[in-house]
């Protein structure tokens, strides 16, 4: 198995591609599992960044549009899934190309990570908490219970406060962050790619303003007729959430862009974070590739001296 890993904007799906193609080329199968959280929804394209089926060179991919936007996504379900797609490529003698940059998504395929079930009544009372007391009490009931989880959650996201502190609150919790030493699933090749900051910043506000001039409110109006507001976790999605404000007059489009820019360079970072941790095991081996300044050409150029 084969890992393309990185912050948004770093070239994963291109480098993913030119890997694919590369054993192709040389008589051996390979095909894309994805591994980003929000391309899991059926219609979240635009904002998503998720490649046609045009775009695919004939490359299959798996764990695209699985989801509805009413529904919420799992990791637990995506990792019992993506798993069973990657042993069903290994079985049959191809190569299992994993792409994305879901931290906890990507990890729970490549490493030996358990969660634990969901309990409905603890949720909607401690959803009924943040709702009347604001994020701060769970917080601090979350550094009680999980001084860990608490020093890295995001206390500004309110679907993933509750679910730490439900997790915190079990007595069967098991943490969802990664461990220091994780044990590997199966034998992997990790790339990590990063970019200079500087370049990857001014590509996401490229990138913002290219998923709005593309249509994405637009496309957020669809959704909005299948159920968006009430999913819990495609709402949330960064120029997903934006994108409502506009329909609902609570912004205008610069805004929003600017917006959605800000709250993607906050989750690069927490990207960045993440993946900085991976380490060399075992079974497990790290590559991390600096691709500052590299075009698609250059990318697939990459893939080919990756590929043996």
């Amino acid at each position: 198995m084969i890992a393309v890993v990185g912050a948004t904007g770093t070239g994963k799906s291109e480098l993913a591609l030119g890997i694919a193609e590369a054993h192709r080329a040389q008589g051996r199968t390979a095909e894309v599992v994805n591994a980003d959280a929000m391309q899991l929804y059926r219609g979240m394209d635009i904002g998503t960044a998720k490649l046609p089926v045009a775009e695919r060179r004939g490359i299959p991919h798996h764990q695209l549009d699985v989801l509805d936007v009413t529904d919420e996504a799992s990791v637990a379900a995506y990792q019992r899934d993506a798993r069973a797609v990657v042993d069903g490529i290994t079985a049959a003698g191809g190569v299992a190309v994993l792409v994305g940059g879901s931290g906890l998504y990507v990890s729970a395929v490549l490493f030996d990570l358990a969660f634990p079930g969901t309990d409905p009544a603890l949720r909607e009372q401690l959803e009924r908490e943040h709702e009347e007391l604001g994020p701060n009490a769970l917080l601090d009931r979350l550094r009680r219970l999980d001084p860990a989880a608490a020093a890295t959650i995001d206390a500004r996201n309110p679907r993933r406060l509750v679910r730490a502190v439900e997790i915190a609150s079990r007595s069967d919790r098991v943490t969802t962050s990664l461990p220091s030493t994780p044990r590997s699933w199966r034998p992997a090749h990790v790339l990590h790619l990063r970019r200079e900051r500087a370049q990857l910043v001014t590509a996401l506000r490229a990138r913002a303003e290219r998923m709005f001039a593309d249509g994405l409110v637009d496309e957020v109006a669809a959704l909005r007729e299948r159920g968006l507001e009430q999913g819990r976790t495609a709402r949330a999605a960064i120029g997903y959430a934006q994108a409502l404000q506009v329909l609902g007059g609570a912004a205008d489009v610069a805004t929003a862009v600017e917006a959605t820019s800000i709250a993607t360079r906050k989750y690069a970072r927490r990207q960045v974070s993440w993946f900085k941790r991976y380490t060399d095991t075992e079974t497990t081996r790290l590559t991390t590739l600096d691709v500052t300044g590299a075009d698609a050409a250059a990318l697939s150029g990459l893939a080919r001296r990756i590929v043996p």
